[in-house]
C-alpha cells in the first residue's frame, strides 16, 4: 500500500510539473503578445514586423501544443520552448527599437 502512494504521488508530481511548465510558458507568450499589441498601437512595430511576431509567436504555440500532445511536457521540451520564447522576446525588443515606425 506505502508503495503503491508513493508511485501516485510521484506521477501526480511529474504531472503537475509539467502542467507547470506549460502555464508559464503560456503566461509568457500571453505577456509578448501584449508588447506586440502594445508596439502596434504605439507605431513602434510595423505592420509587416507585427506579421513576422505574432507568426513567431503561432509557431511557439504550435510547438506547445506539440511538447503537450502526451499530455506532459519533459524538461527538454520545455528548454527548447523557453529558447525559443527568449528569441522571441529579443526580436520584439529589437523591432520595438529600431527606426522604423508606423
Amino acid at each position: 500500500m506505502n508503495s503503491y502512494l508513493v508511485v501516485v504521488a510521484t506521477g501526480s508530481l511529474l504531472l503537475l510539473g509539467g502542467t507547470v511548465q506549460a502555464g508559464v510558458i503560456h503566461d509568457r507568450q500571453a505577456r509578448q503578445n501584449a508588447r506586440i499589441d502594445q508596439g502596434v498601437a504605439s507605431g513602434a512595430l510595423t505592420p509587416h514586423e507585427s506579421d513576422t511576431l505574432f507568426r513567431q509567436q503561432r509557431v511557439i504555440a504550435r510547438s506547445r501544443d506539440r511538447a503537450l500532445a502526451d499530455g506532459v511536457m519533459s524538461p527538454s521540451e520545455a528548454r527548447h520552448l523557453t529558447r525559443e520564447q527568449d528569441h522571441a522576446s529579443q526580436d520584439i525588443y529589437d523591432l520595438k527599437h529600431n527606426d522604423r515606425t508606423w
